[in-house]
């Protein structure tokens, strides 16, 4: 069985999960595996060195998945911007029919990629940016709460009230993100009007996935209280896990710091060595909240169908038990 949603239809999958761009996280092997699994999986385009690189690394997918798979593509406004209009002639010429696009406005990079029969899901952190990405002809929505890894925006809210204040004024496709971990967040996730959810940090928690087993052990030892928020006196927030880098972090900027005196500390050389070679202190990574819900390290598709499976239990099973209980009681 599975769970029919407006994400699946659109997007061609068969089940309403996505595995979202995750710098140094997004490649081939990871990907693929949610593609043979059913759900949609994302490259991650900046985590290729060159726009060369992107190519090779989507040959290389297609070469381990016959299964739909997309690109992300995070437009960031950075001192030396990365060569997104060749990035984005590669996704194209590659044929893929897929793209996130996250960070800052999608509108210059929409009419190309619907010329070329390209669906566009924006990742989004609140519900005046979804509005506006519906507008401009977005094909689906992200939602990112609170909780999520990465910046998760200013608003601080989380998803049990940004989930159901979006699906209130989005009518295309919509994914939650921030939390997701398990059958009961998809479950809750499509109770509160979202089309299926995108998870990160549970994907990163997997046999396929690139990082180093070092980071997958602790995210598993982890809590849902072992992450911190850094940059949000400098109002770029983002949440990453707590080790003795991002605590200082915090406490420079919290002292009055400003992002010279965190640069060196926060080098995304320093990140990329933690899920490399396993020093979960070398430097700043990304993780969500979610980790409180993670607590092994499963292939995707055994993760994919196990959640499917329960979500398809707790909606037949409890929650249709209580509401025939009800009926009964009504009756009686």
């Amino acid at each position: 069985m599975s769970l029919t949603t407006k994400f699946t239809e659109v997007f061609g999958v068969e089940h309403p999960i996505a595995q979202g761009g995750m710098q140094w996280v997004g490649r081939a092997e990871l990907v693929a595996a949610v593609a043979n699994s059913g759900a949609l999986g994302f490259l991650t385009a900046l985590t290729q060195p060159t726009p060369a690189d992107l190519a090779n690394e989507i040959a290389k997918t297609r070469d381990l998945t016959d299964r739909p798979f997309g690109v992300n593509l995070t437009i960031l406004p950075t001192i030396n911007p990365p060569p997104y209009d060749e990035y984005r002639q590669v996704i194209v010429d590659a044929g893929i029919k897929i793209v996130e696009t996250a960070g800052s406005n999608p509108a210059p990079h929409l009419p190309m990629f619907h010329d070329n029969g390209i669906k566009v899901l924006h990742k989004c952190t609140s519900v005046r940016h979804a509005v506006k990405a519906q507008d401009l002809g977005v094909d689906g929505i992200s939602i990112d709460g609170f909780e999520c890894a990465g910046h998760p925006g200013e608003d601080d809210i989380p998803g049990l009230v940004l989930i159901p204040a979006a699906a209130a004024k989005i009518e295309i496709p919509m994914i939650a993100s921030g939390g997701f971990a398990d059958a009961r967040g998809l479950v809750a996730a499509l109770a509160l009007g979202a089309d299926g959810v995108n998870m990160g940090s549970r994907f990163m928690c997997t046999v396929e996935s690139c990082i180093h087993q070092n980071v997958k052990e602790a995210i598993v030892a982890g809590t849902e209280r072992d992450t911190e928020l850094i940059f949000r006196p400098l109002r770029n927030t983002a949440r990453v896990a707590s080790n003795t880098v991002s605590r200082e972090v915090v406490a420079i900027l919290n002292d009055g710091g400003q992002f010279p005196d965190v640069q060196e500390l926060v080098a995304g050389v320093r990140g990329r060595r933690v899920f490399e070679e396993g020093d979960v202190e070398a430097g700043i990574w990304s993780v969500g909240a979610a980790m409180g819900l993670i607590n092994d390290i499963p292939t995707v598709g055994e993760l994919v169908s196990r959640m499917v499976a329960e979500a398809e239990e707790i909606i037949a099973g409890r929650l249709g038990g209580m509401v025939e209980d009800n009926a009964q009681e009504n009756v009686a």
